[in-house]
């Protein structure tokens, strides 16, 4: 669809980034809401892409700065900014990058906050039920836990991903990137509970609505395929059952399955592989966590490791 308050040449932008480098739609749409407000924000300033400075890209930033934007949403803004000049620049529309000589926006470094391994058993306990979405719910914890799953690569998984035998899912993380990530026991027996005759057959519509719900390996309770939303519902529903207060997320046992591996002695590159990280400092973050973990049970176990009162 294209946005009549978009320039062309942004609409080009957005259709490379699906066509030419695989983003997913959700991607593009966060793009297109970024670079509608930058363009907006030129409108204002009676500036246009074909004209505008790194000054004026730097008064960009500033403005969202002053809205309270948060410093990752500022940063995002700027990336695809950034990105779209660049695309400028290679299709020959602009000789100029502007934003070539801007500095980054500084990001506080988060530490993901992972649930203890206690925590994650009343999660997945909590779906005990003997209905088909109990039983869909504990192997949708089942299979993000053990394999770091991201939220939409669980919505768009196959059948045909599934390797029951060799207990190996095929996952298409950012940019369609195919990785193989192996699966427990505990999640081979929940999603086999799922494929049997008390799980999923029972949420199968007598006609689909859509042709690829047919292969979804997660269906809704109408038979369609489980959406980002209806995954979020999963684990939130499933921590007020199970007590756990704070904040809880998909993304929160993705952090839980990585924190979890590397206390247990996993190599930080194998972690790195299975998340499908594209650099290793990303995987370096759950490093911190680990360690921060390690000194807290030192404090607690040693019995000289505090002061004496």
């Amino acid at each position: 669809m294209v946005d009549s308050a978009l320039p062309l040449e942004v609409e080009d932008f957005l259709l490379w980034l699906t066509s030419e480098r695989g983003r997913t739609p959700h991607t593009v749409v966060a793009y297109r809401r970024d670079l509608l407000r930058y363009v907006k924000f030129l409108q204002r300033c009676e500036e246009t892409i074909h004209n505008v400075d790194d000054d004026r890209i730097t008064s960009f930033v500033r403005a969202r700065e002053a809205e309270g934007a948060a410093a990752s949403s500022v940063a995002r803004n700027l990336a695809a900014v950034r990105m779209f000049h660049r695309f400028l620049v290679s299709e020959g529309i602009r000789s100029d990058d502007p934003t070539g000589r801007l500095d980054g926006v500084k990001v506080p470094s988060g530490i993901p906050k992972p649930l203890d391994e206690d925590s994650v058993v009343q999660l997945i306990e909590s779906c005990s039920g003997g209905d088909p979405l109990s039983r869909r719910d504990r192997a949708i914890l089942e299979l993000m836990y053990a394999t770091g799953a991201r939220v939409s690569e669980i919505v768009t998984l196959s059948t045909s991903d599934i390797d029951f035998d060799a207990q190996l899912v095929r996952l298409f993380g950012k940019g369609q990137k195919e990785r193989i990530v192996p699966f427990g026991s505990s999640s081979l027996m929940a999603l086999e509970d799922w494929y049997g005759p008390q799980g999923r057959q029972l949420l199968v519509p007598r006609q689909w609505r859509h042709r690829d719900d047919a292969e979804a390996v997660f269906l809704n309770r109408r038979g369609g395929r489980i959406s980002r939303q209806g995954i979020w519902l999963v684990i939130k529903q499933a921590g007020e059952r199970a007590g756990i207060t704070g904040h809880l997320s998909p993304h929160v046992l993705r952090h839980s399955c990585a924190t979890h591996m590397l206390d247990h002695g996993a190599d930080l590159r194998v972690v790195q592989e299975i998340l499908g990280h594209a650099t290793i400092s990303t995987t370096q973050l759950y490093t911190r966590v680990s360690q921060e973990r390690l000194w807290e049970a030192y404090l607690l176990a040693h019995p000289r490791a505090r002061r004496a009162s």
